[in-house]
């Protein structure tokens, strides 16, 4: 073979990849961010895409999907949502936390939102029937059920005097509950004691302090951090022997005792329904906020056999779902 063919080929075959990167910029990205783990949000992921899929668009074959994870360091939501924008993307995902900045950083890029709050008074929109001009998203709502999960905690565990509340503080889901939680405690004349936990590292030293003020039961907060911190929670709890209720399902499949949630997962299910109409030309302000309103309680029975918990035919009867 001549050099010079040789050169020729060896050009055509570098250029390959340059080409398929090409074809793949001109497919319309989602970018989907959130101030969470990839671990813990896998299978949000799954039925984001299976609804996308469902409506026709398939990742790497007519769309595209950039994914970004905060870790929890919620100062490096900005960037990476800038970085989203530069691209450019034609739909951005979001949890609460990423899609306030999103909607901070852009009001031309569609935004559709997944939140656990109240995205009124979050600020995410102005209506729930007619959003903002780029933004719409779905609500399972998990904070405003804290007196609902206190009282199913208190017939549960009725011996517990004192009950531990975890809060990752500093956000207008997390404050809300705190508010929510203390009233409805005050109400029933129930004991509380209350924890801010904003660090991985702080959970050792909040489940010492729950055993030193002899907590018999433990309320876990909702918001991103805990959800994303759920096995370790989970893991701390059954070690020092408490009893817990979660705003989430994931942690009772876990291991932990029960929970009273919405599902997250059915949440970006609909996220993704959404996402396949805008691509296909709807407008945010068209589509209406989703409200999840289908609530599940559920029970790990292995686990309240493990803490020494035995509960009437009747009482456990009302559980959505018993795991054995």
């Amino acid at each position: 073979m001549k050099r010079r063919e040789f050169i020729s080929l060896l050009g055509g075959a570098a250029a390959w990849p340059l080409v398929a990167r090409a074809q793949q910029q001109t497919l319309p990205v989602i970018g989907v961010v959130n101030s969470g783990t990839s671990v813990a949000n896998a299978k949000n992921v799954t039925a984001l895409r299976q609804a996308l899929k469902e409506a026709g668009f398939v990742d790497r074959e007519n769309v595209v999907t950039e994914l970004r994870w905060a870790d929890n360091q919620f100062d490096r939501l900005p960037a990476l949502i800038s970085d989203l924008i530069g691209q450019p993307v034609a739909v951005i995902v979001g949890n609460t936390l990423a899609a306030l900045r999103a909607k901070a950083a852009t009001t031309k890029i569609p935004i559709v939102f997944t939140t656990g709050s109240d995205p009124v008074r979050d600020g995410l929109v102005t209506s729930l029937n007619r959003p903002d001009a780029n933004i719409t998203g779905v609500v399972f709502i998990t904070s405003a059920l804290a007196s609902k999960r206190l009282d199913l905690l208190r017939q549960f565990v009725p011996k517990a005097s004192t009950i531990g509340v975890f809060v990752n503080p500093n956000t207008p889901e997390t404050e809300a509950e705190r508010r929510d939680v203390i009233a409805a405690a005050n109400a029933l004349g129930q004991r509380l004691v209350i924890l801010d936990v904003i660090s991985d590292s702080e959970f050792e030293t909040a489940f010492a302090t729950l055993v030193a003020d002899g907590v018999g039961a433990l309320y876990v907060g909702t918001g991103t951090f805990f959800f994303n911190s759920l096995d370790r929670i989970v893991a701390l709890a059954a070690r020092n022997a408490i009893p817990a209720i979660y705003a989430q399902r994931e942690a009772v499949v876990s291991g932990g005792l029960m929970s009273y949630a919405s599902s997250i997962s059915d949440a970006y299910r609909q996220a993704g329904v959404y996402v396949g109409r805008i691509l296909k030309g709807e407008k945010p302000t068209n589509l209406p906020v989703v409200q999840n309103s289908k609530f599940e309680f559920v029970i790990n029975l292995k686990t309240a056999e493990r803490l020494g918990l035995e509960f009437h035919p009747q009482l456990l009867a009302t559980a959505d779902e018993v795991i054995e």
